[in-house]
C-alpha cells in the first residue's frame, strides 16, 4: 500500500510540477534564468528523480523500510526508484493519449 501511495503521490507532484498551469509562470522564469535548471524542471524523469529525493527525506526513506542500508544510500534509491516508477506510469498514460479513439 505504501508503495502504490508512493507512486500516485510521487506521479501527482511530477506532474503538477512538469504540466501544471499553476507553476507555468515559475517555471518559464526558470527556464529564461538557467539552461540547466530549465531542462530539469520540464523534464518528467528528471523533476521525478528530485520528487524521489524529497518524498524520501519527508517521509524518512522507502528503501529504509524494506532494507539496512545507509540514509545517503536510500535516498539515491528512493530517487531512482521514484524516477523509475513515474516514467512507467507517465508513458502509459502518454501511450493512451496518443492513441484514445478520435
Amino acid at each position: 500500500m505504501l508503495l502504490l501511495f508512493w507512486i500516485l503521490a510521487a506521479y501527482g507532484m511530477t506532474t503538477i510540477i512538469v504540466y501544471g498551469s499553476i507553476f507555468e509562470s515559475l517555471r518559464d522564469w526558470i527556464i529564461s534564468k538557467s539552461t540547466f535548471f530549465g531542462k530539469l524542471i520540464t523534464c518528467v524523469l528528471c523533476t521525478s528523480t528530485w520528487v524521489g529525493f524529497f518524498f524520501s527525506l519527508l517521509f524518512g526513506g522507502l528503501a529504509n523500510r524494506y532494507y539496512q542500508i545507509p540514509w545517503y544510500l536510500a535516498l539515491f534509491a528512493d530517487g531512482m526508484f521514484t524516477a523509475g516508477a513515474v516514467w512507467m506510469l507517465n508513458s502509459i498514460v502518454e501511450f493512451f493519449e496518443e492513441n484514445r479513439i478520435k
